[in-house]
Order: structure tokens, then C-alpha cells, then sequence
């Protein structure tokens, strides 16, 4: 059974079983979310948007179209992800890019995601980093621009 708060506005019927919609967050038609997901309060996600299961969303985070997120991923605060390389006002892409958050990827708070990175399995990306490349499986990411750390393995 999912837990929808009565403040939270969610017109996708694609939420699955077990996810909690905190307050204030807003989730458009054409979303799918996993089982088990946490979206935390003040949250927005588009339309173009794939969220596997376990996913945990803190607050404060808006998921463009383009974005695949796969399982067991956490999201922290205030979270920033990109969708369009060069945005203007009253000029909307025809076709946005695409990034992928892999299985088992932590993203600390305030970190920024620029559109069409991949971010691999297990990685960990520091608060307040600024990606802007791939990220390899099993890394630790810091600063800005984010840079490689140590190796961490996924026990």
C-alpha cells in the first residue's frame, strides 16, 4: 500500500507498491516510480522521468525529464540535476538529455548533476560536488569540479 500525503499532488498512476509521497512534493503524469521509494517533502518530478525501487529522495530535489534512476539509490538534499546545456527562458529542448544514476549510487546534499552523465553502481558523489563527466562503478567523487577520491567497495 502507498502512502501519499494529502498535500502531495500525484497525477502518475505509475507509483509502486510500498512508496511514501511526503507533502508538497509534486510527481506529473507520465512518471514511474519503483516499490518501496522514499520522496521526501518538496520534491518535483517531470514527466520523462524512471525511478527504480528502494530509491530514498530528500527534500529540496527536482528530477528533470531525462532522468533514469535505477535501484537502491540515495538522493540527498537539495540535490541539483540538469537536463539542458544552454537553457532559456520560453525555449524548451525538443530533446533533453539524458542521465543515468545507477544501482547503489549515494548523492550527498547540495550536489550538482549535469545532464547526460552517467553516475556508475555503487559510487558516492560528496556533498556540495559538482559533476560534470561520467563516474565510474565503485568511486568516490568530491569538489568542484568533482574529482576521483579512492576506490570504495560496495559491502
Amino acid at each position: 500500500m502507498n502512502k501519499i500525503h494529502p498535500l502531495a499532488e500525484v497525477q502518475s498512476p505509475s507509483v509502486g507498491e510500498g512508496t511514501f509521497v511526503w507533502q508538497y512534493s509534486i510527481i506529473l503524469e507520465d512518471a514511474v516510480i519503483g516499490t518501496n521509494c522514499n520522496i521526501n517533502c518538496h520534491v518535483f518530478i517531470e514527466n520523462d522521468v524512471i525511478i527504480g525501487n528502494n530509491v530514498t529522495v530528500k527534500p529540496g530535489v527536482q528530477i528533470w525529464d531525462g532522468l533514469r534512476i535505477e535501484d537502491d539509490v540515495f538522493i540527498g538534499p537539495n540535490v541539483t540535476f540538469t537536463n539542458d546545456p544552454f537553457p532559456r527562458s520560453k525555449q524548451y529542448q525538443k530533446n533533453v538529455q539524458r542521465t543515468l544514476i545507477c544501482k547503489g549510487v549515494s548523492i550527498g546534499a547540495n550536489a550538482t548533476i549535469l545532464g547526460g552523465v552517467t553516475v556508475g553502481e555503487n559510487s558516492m558523489i560528496g556533498a556540495g560536488s559538482v559533476v560534470t563527466k561520467n563516474i565510474p562503478s565503485n568511486e568516490l567523487w568530491v569538489g568542484n569540479p568533482a574529482r576521483k577520491v579512492k576506490n570504495i567497495s560496495n559491502d
